[in-house]
């Protein structure tokens, strides 16, 4: 019967993974040896490594992703479906363990829990500030409604990405300028430059000379420095 062989494959699994832990020491050694041998069987064996040591699952996590980031999606919404800590954390330690896979990550958090989604914006710019653009990008194309509320979390935990951001943002929702620039300005508190750069970018995707007018007046950036933003063309 299916059931029975499905029974019979998890103890095969269970067995496995406490003979390579018996061998190893470590469950983190004996998930990155199971992955790089059988990387297909990655998400199952992290499956039942999190049912079967549970108070291990940071190892397991972290391990699990450095060996195969490719599985990073199917990992972190195991691990969130699990409850084996909070969606927060777990999506502090999947980034940790394989930060190019950040975009996977956040996407997987969001999939899963989407009333975190600002606990999940505010957790991945803090610990990897330098993907802010595709963190932003990627979960405002998933939940194009709350593209503001993303950006404002995001602009509010790591100000200085201010451009970056913007840039990513203009790039899939250019109708929505007017509402990125104003909120960018406003919630990345920015310097002059700053402001000049984020009006740059705006400028770069067709915004008219007379809406960086007003976006630069109403941050206080003097006539001559819009001038020197409208000029750069």
């Amino acid at each position: 019967m299916p059931g029975d062989d499905q029974n019979t494959h998890d103890d095969f699994q269970i067995q496995f993974l406490k003979r390579q832990v018996d061998q190893n020491m470590s469950i983190g050694r004996a998930i990155r040896s199971i992955a790089s041998h059988y990387p297909q069987d990655v998400v199952p064996i992290v499956d039942v490594a999190l049912d079967t040591y549970p108070d291990k699952y940071r190892e397991i996590i972290f391990s699990a992703i450095s060996a195969q980031p490719a599985s990073t999606q199917d990992i972190v919404q195991l691990a969130i479906e699990k409850e084996v800590s909070t969606c927060t954390n777990i999506v502090k330690l999947a980034i940790k363990a394989e930060p190019s896979y950040v975009d996977f990550v956040v996407q997987a958090a969001a999939d899963s829990t989407p009333d975190e989604l600002d606990d999940i914006v505010r957790v991945a710019v803090q610990t990897e500030p330098d993907s802010a653009d595709r963190i932003v990008q990627t979960l405002s194309q998933e939940h194009p409604n709350k593209v503001i509320d993303i950006l404002s979390t995001a602009l509010n935990t790591v100000p200085y990405v201010g451009e970056y951001v913007v840039d990513a943002l203009l790039a899939v929702f250019p109708a929505q300028a007017d509402e990125v620039v104003t909120t960018a300005l406003r919630e990345s508190k920015a310097t002059k430059e700053q402001a000049m750069r984020i009006l740059e970018t705006a400028q770069s995707y067709g915004v008219s000379d007379e809406k960086l007018t007003e976006y630069g007046q109403s941050v206080g950036l003097s006539q001559e420095d819009i001038q020197v933003v409208i000029a750069n063309q």
